[in-house]
């Protein structure tokens, strides 16, 4: 780590669909940054990462001493590969969930054999996640017919137009949301994986990493922080998942 006068980094991921630039980002997690802070008693300044290999470059070369991601998968690198630390994780938990048109005959996941799914990227973090579940209910996604897209927000129109039988979406996704409100159906939600993980700098002390948890546990105690929850759309973070979100890539097989 370098000298104590050096302000502390809070590199800041939403992935490529997240939609926000570096000063949307800057002003976005501020109230995070000022809260460490004054609990660190070093300035914390937001560092936004949009590109995927950027963020884990950084954390190999210890450039950023903490870091808040989605998806999950690169802060549970930070862990495995890069001797990060974990801080916490934000509240609810992240699921894969299946959907199908209200009209769909398919009735239970077993009935997806055989049927044209859709999903994001082949390489994104929900695709992963949506085939790891399939792995465990018994269906092998590559063994069956898939469309890949490019944007979660695709899934929907290739389900109404019958291009596709089945779409995985993020169920912290606005996607997933429109599609339950425009009255069609969920088929299945997956088990839960931590979401929006924090990690911090492995050159951090024991007593940095628990006033870092501190604080971001305490965020739901006051109004301002309740605010800043909710423009992240969570209820609040959690110190509970370290030993789940180091099994996450076992899990997705990466």
């Amino acid at each position: 780590m370098a000298q104590d006068a050096r302000p502390l980094s809070l590199a800041v991921s939403e992935g490529t669909s997240g939609g926000i630039d570096a000063a949307t980002a800057r002003k976005k997690y501020a109230p995070m940054a000022d809260r460490l802070s004054a609990a660190l008693g070093r300035k914390v300044e937001v560092a936004f990462v949009r590109e995927f290999a950027a963020l884990e470059e950084g954390m190999r070369d210890g450039k950023f001493d903490f870091v808040i991601a989605r998806p999950s998968d690169y802060p549970a690198r930070g862990l495995r590969d890069y001797r990060y630390q974990y801080v916490a994780n934000a509240e609810p938990e992240g699921h894969c969930m299946l959907v199908v048109r209200a009209d769909s005959p398919v009735k239970a996941v077993a009935d997806l054999r055989g049927k044209t799914f859709v999903l994001p990227e082949e390489v994104a973090y929900m695709t992963r996640f949506c085939r790891a579940e399939l792995r465990d209910k018994g269906i092998d996604l590559s063994k069956e017919s898939v469309f890949y897209v490019r944007e979660q927000g695709a899934i929907p129109f290739g389900l109404e137009k019958g291009i596709a039988d089945v779409g995985g979406l993020a169920s912290y996704s606005g996607a997933v949301r429109k599609w339950r409100e425009s009255g069609q159906r969920i088929l299945h939600e997956s088990v839960g994986q931590p979401y929006m993980p924090v990690v911090g700098h492995p050159g951090l002390s024991p007593g940095d990493i628990a006033k870092a948890r501190q604080v971001l546990v305490g965020l739901s105690s006051d109004e301002a922080g309740q605010a800043f929850l909710r423009q992240l759309g969570i209820t609040g973070f959690s110190a509970s998942e370290e030993d789940r979100l180091r099994k996450l890539l076992g899990w997705l097989g990466v």
